[in-house]
């Protein structure tokens, strides 16, 4: 039996700590369920989408990119070189550099994730018009990225 006191409210749902925290945690289960066949989550997936697409990147790189501290890479990539999706090894002219590189394994895994990953967010985007949902991913962009990035 509903009440007039379920849901939010009036405050909360004018809230955008709420809005976002509970947007952001709708989103994280939906991609959570559609990356577990592959082995992966959500961050592993940012690591794999970091490394692609461009040359080889360092491990500083690769967490500059996605914003994140070293030790916190470092756990990352230890994680994903154990599952055989990336590989490191020292750069070729400076080896002091850890070079990261998707393996074989991993372009496939990336693939394939990316593709689950695209279905949760059109779930998740599925009660705004498409108009809305790329106004609301814009938006995004423009607060999350530096301009110039």
């Amino acid at each position: 039996m509903s009440s007039d006191d379920d849901g939010p409210g009036p405050a909360l749902s004018r809230n955008l700590v709420y809005l976002l925290k509970h947007a952001q945690l709708r989103m994280t289960e939906l991609t959570t369920n559609a990356l577990t066949p592959f082995g992966i989550d959500g961050r592993e997936l940012g690591v794999l989408l970091a490394l692609t697409g461009r040359e080889p990147a360092s491990q500083q790189q690769a967490a500059q990119r996605l914003g994140i501290d070293r030790t916190t890479m470092v756990a990352l990539l230890d994680a994903l070189e154990g599952k055989g999706l990336v590989s490191r090894h020292p750069h070729v002219e400076d080896r002091r550099r850890n070079v990261v590189e998707l393996t074989d394994a991993g372009k496939d895994t990336l693939q394939k994730a990316t593709e689950a990953s695209d279905g949760a967010e059109r779930q998740f985007l599925a009660p705004l018009s498409p108009q809305a949902a790329e106004q609301l991913r814009n938006s995004l962009r423009t607060i999350v990225i530096p301009p110039g990035s």
